[in-house]
């Protein structure tokens, strides 16, 4: 029986696709590069593992295909710093799976992420992109982010490796009250 693509299902990954993990981050971040993009040198393996373990790490999945990986926080404040108030879910290390490109994926993870958000009582969905990266700046902005500011992260043990001293660009789009 052939799946249809409007069977899409967000879940927690597990330790069984910490594998998939990588090839996809290490794939887009051959991709990027390739394109001319700023990219990571590195996943911080160690973060990903810990995301899956505390149930922070998620999977767009499509039958037997992971379509996408994201993981969320519920602060993140050597990022947002004093705008961190306990009020908002982050969005981090959204990675699309190069073969299900065209699937409006960040559509779906965002839809996701705007009922979380909500269940949880927080007011945003926030994010941080490449600074340098206007393409996609442009691309969140068009789903209804707001561009908050630039910054440029410290050299923070606590920040994942592919996160420091990273100059980002700041997202936030406020949740709808019902």
């Amino acid at each position: 029986m052939e799946t249809s693509k409007t069977e899409f299902k967000i879940i927690n990954t597990t330790k069984a696709d910490f594998a998939d993990c990588i090839w996809l981050f290490e794939r887009a971040m051959d991709l990027q590069g390739r394109e001319g993009y700023t990219v990571w040198d590195d996943i911080d393996k160690d973060v990903l593992e810990k995301d899956i373990k505390n149930g922070l790490q998620y999977k767009i999945v499509c039958g037997n295909a992971i379509h996408c990986v994201f993981s969320i926080q519920f602060n993140d404040p050597l990022i947002w710093r004093e705008r961190d108030e306990g009020n908002a879910i982050y969005l981090h290390r959204i990675v699309v799976n190069q073969d299900f490109k065209g699937h409006r994926l960040f559509d779906k993870v965002l839809a996701w992420a705007k009922q979380f958000a909500k269940t949880k009582g927080m007011k945003y969905v926030r994010m941080d992109t490449w600074a340098e990266n206007k393409r996609i700046i442009d691309y969140y902005k068009s789903f209804g982010f707001k561009f908050i500011e630039y910054y440029k992260t410290t050299n923070d043990f606590e920040l994942p490796i592919q996160n420091r001293n990273l100059s980002v660009a700041l997202l936030e789009l406020a949740i709808a009250g019902d």
